[in-house]
C-alpha cells in the first residue's frame, strides 16, 4: 500500500530588512511612563543651572522677565544642599561654614544652550542667634521686600527641617507672603532631612505641614535618599514653564511699612 506523505508547509522567508524573530526581553518596548520621562527633562533643564549674579542689596538686583523661583529658610534647613542636590552640581549654592553668614541674594540662571528661561534665587538663612541683631533686622527686610515686591517672582520653597516643624520665624514668613499666595504665587513648603524621620514620623510631618501651607504644596525631601527629587524637580520646571496667567501682582515696595522683620 502507497504512503502519502503530506509534505510540510515552508518555512516563511524573513522579509529583507526585518528583524530576525528573537524573544523579546521584559518590557522591551513599553514606554516609559510620562511622569518619569518628563521627570528627566525637568533634572536636564536643572542640570543646566549657572551662576547669575549676586546683590548685597535689593536694589542691586538686575530687573528680569524671566519666571524667578526663590529658596528661602532657615540657617541649617538644608538649602544649600537642596539647591545643589536638584542641580546635580555639587558647589553651585555655597553653605557657610559658619551659618546665618550668607548675606546676599544669590542668582542662577537655568536654560539650555546658553539661553535662560527661569530663574533660581537663593535667599539668605534667618534665624541664626550669632548674627548682630542689627544687621539681622537689615537682611531679613531686604529679604520680605524681595518676596512682597519682585515683579517675575513666580514661586516660592520654603525649607524646614521636620524635626524642628514650622517655627515662629517660618509661620512669620508664611504671613509675609500668603497675599500673594492667595493671588497666585506658587508655594512649596518642602521639608528637607526626611531620611532622619521614621515612616510614621514622617508621615504626621507631612500632614501638618499640609495644613499649615496656606493653600501651597508641601513635600518630603532627602538629598542623602534622593527621596522627592523627582517630584521637586518636575513641580520646579512646571511652575517655570506654564503658560503666563494673573500671577501674584507685587505688591508697592513702601519701606514705610516694612514686613515684619524675623528675628
Amino acid at each position: 500500500m502507497t504512503h502519502h506523505h503530506t509534505p510540510a508547509p515552508p518555512k516563511a522567508r524573513p522579509t529583507p530588512g526585518a528583524p530576525a524573530p528573537q524573544t523579546a526581553a521584559p518590557h522591551a518596548g513599553t514606554p516609559a511612563a510620562p511622569g518619569q520621562a518628563d521627570a528627566k527633562i525637568a533634572h536636564g533643564w536643572l542640570h543646566t543651572a549657572r551662576f547669575l549674579t549676586t546683590a548685597p542689596q535689593l536694589e542691586h538686583l538686575p530687573e528680569l522677565a524671566m519666571p524667578e523661583i526663590a529658596f528661602v529658610g532657615r540657617s541649617n534647613a538644608g538649602k544649600s544642599t537642596c539647591i545643589n542636590t536638584l542641580t546635580q552640581q555639587k558647589r553651585l549654592a555655597f553653605a557657610s561654614k559658619t551659618p546665618g553668614r550668607t548675606q546676599s541674594i544669590n542668582l542662577f540662571a537655568l536654560g539650555k544652550q546658553g539661553a535662560t528661561d527661569a530663574v533660581l534665587a537663593d535667599l539668605p538663612g534667618y534665624g541664626y542667634a550669632a548674627v548682630p541683631r542689627e544687621a539681622k533686622l537689615r537682611w531679613q527686610r531686604v529679604m520680605g521686600n524681595y518676596l512682597l515686591t519682585r515683579a517675575n517672582l513666580k514661586g516660592v520653597v520654603l525649607l524646614i527641617d521636620p524635626r524642628l516643624g514650622l517655627t515662629e520665624l517660618d509661620e512669620i514668613l508664611l504671613e509675609v507672603i500668603r497675599p500673594r499666595v492667595e493671588e497666585g504665587l506658587k508655594f512649596l513648603v518642602l521639608l528637607t532631612k526626611s531620611d532622619k524621620l521614621s515612616r510614621s514620623e514622617a508621615a504626621k510631618a507631612l500632614s501638618i505641614a499640609r495644613l499649615q501651607s496656606g493653600g501651597g504644596e508641601a513635600k518630603l525631601f532627602s538629598a542623602l535618599k534622593k527621596q522627592g527629587l523627582d517630584e521637586v524637580a518636575l513641580l520646579l520646571w512646571q511652575w517655570a514653564h506654564e503658560p503666563a496667567s494673573a500671577a501674584a501682582p507685587p505688591a508697592s515696595a513702601d519701606m514705610e511699612d516694612e514686613p515684619p522683620a524675623l528675628d
